[in-house]
């Protein structure tokens, strides 16, 4: 009895995870709109840094990350976060050039990245 119990509930489980991908919408071929700091921007070493973009229908999180100088070559990355929202705040960034990358997801899907890329001054 134990043995059919513990198959039915293993079952029960892939249904319901199953249901949870079923429901879930795909957004693995759309793209985010990022909004600032636009493509090439030039701030101030000693401002806040606010990363902002639109909200993608279907994405729960967002996953936001920040290399100096860019991806391509990374010599650091800075930020890597997970969030809920569509925006993202630092108190400030050292003088150099940046590249930001913005992807959402779900549990069962994820877009491409997104990116920019911003010199501090």
């Amino acid at each position: 009895m134990l043995k059919y119990s513990y198959k039915l509930f293993l079952l029960l489980l892939l249904i319901v995870s199953c249901q949870e991908i079923i429901n879930e919408e795909n957004i693995s071929n759309d793209t985010i709109q990022l909004l600032a700091p636009g493509n090439n921007s030039v701030l101030a070493t000693n401002q806040k840094i606010s990363f902002n973009w639109q909200p993608l229908t279907g994405a729960s999180d967002y996953r936001l990350q920040v290399a100096t100088p860019n991806f391509t070559t990374a010599n650091q990355i800075v930020l890597d976060t997970l969030i809920s929202g569509n925006a993202f705040a630092v108190d400030s960034l050292a003088a150099k050039s940046y590249e930001w990358r913005v992807k959402g997801q779900n549990s069962a899907f994820e877009t491409g990245y997104t990116s920019n890329h911003f010199t501090v001054e």
